[in-house]
């Protein structure tokens, strides 16, 4: 049986592949809880500085889990509860992951599949891509980790909307809900995720994961604290901040060695 999570590798950027593409790339729960895994995993390495997160093929990211898989695994209220805190945890992973993650979306983005894409930090999709949450379809309900991503992103209102008609909308629409942070022809979509991808990997890694601690801890409204506020000068005692003024004062590409 093929991988349905794949890792592939390209020096300091990893790109994690959603390996289903007889099923559009449908999730199952094995799949979930494997997703998380891998985030968990790629969190611990230091030498990654950027994460590509994609469906395989160009027809869909995700379009959702797989509802083939719901008589046996989500069926009734207990199941339910564990399928939903695999999903959690690995919302929470790629949520949580130390280094920058780039959505690479082609196609169908919708329910499960916008929930892992609307955690990455970047979402970059074709002009023809489609999203929505249609869960009303079915009876569904989005638990609070989910739909709490989905609020973070297009605010109360607009996930609100999104759920309530569970109306699958195009991208142009999608980039004005703040679901998508780009959007290319359909043919760049792929080249548009790697140069974001080698942008990131090219500056300061340090920095970048400073900037992501810093984004999520400001989800927060608690003020914060003196260890914190000094945390943001933390970089001009980095090697990193050396070679970046130095290699700018010297008009060259700085080389950082993520320290």
């Amino acid at each position: 049986m093929a991988e349905t999570i794949l890792i592939e590798r390209d020096g300091a950027i990893a790109t994690v592949v959603l390996n289903r593409p007889e099923k559009l790339n449908a999730l199952t729960k094995s799949m979930w809880q494997r997703l998380g895994e891998v985030f968990v995993e790629l969190d611990g390495d230091d030498s990654l500085r950027c994460i590509v997160l994609r469906g395989a093929g160009e027809k869909a990211f995700a379009p959702g889990n797989d509802i083939g898989e719901f008589a046996s695994e989500r069926s009734n209220v207990d199941q339910a509860r564990a399928y939903g805190a695999v999903m959690a945890r690995t919302i929470v992973a790629i949520d949580a992951c130390r280094h920058p993650v780039v959505a690479q979306i082609h196609g169908i983005c919708v329910g499960g599949g916008l929930e892992i894409a609307g955690v990455a930090d970047l979402r970059i999709c074709g002009e023809s891509s489609r999203f929505g949450v249609p869960v009303n379809r079915l009876g569904l309900v989005m638990s609070h980790a989910e739909i709490g991503a989905l609020i973070r992103l297009a605010g109360e209102a607009a996930a609100l909307e999104i759920v309530l008609e569970g109306r699958v909308f195009d991208a142009r629409e999608a980039l004005a809900k703040r679901l998508v942070t780009r959007v290319v022809p359909d043919d760049q979509v792929a080249a548009e995720a790697q140069a974001a991808a080698q942008r990131i990997a090219a500056g300061a890694p340090l920095v970048a994961r400073w900037h992501k601690r810093f984004a999520r801890r400001l989800r927060d409204p608690a003020p914060l604290s003196q260890a914190e506020i000094e945390e943001g000068y933390a970089c001009f005692g980095s090697e990193d901040f050396r070679i970046g003024y130095q290699a700018f004062l010297a008009k060259i590409a700085p080389e950082f060695k993520g320290r």
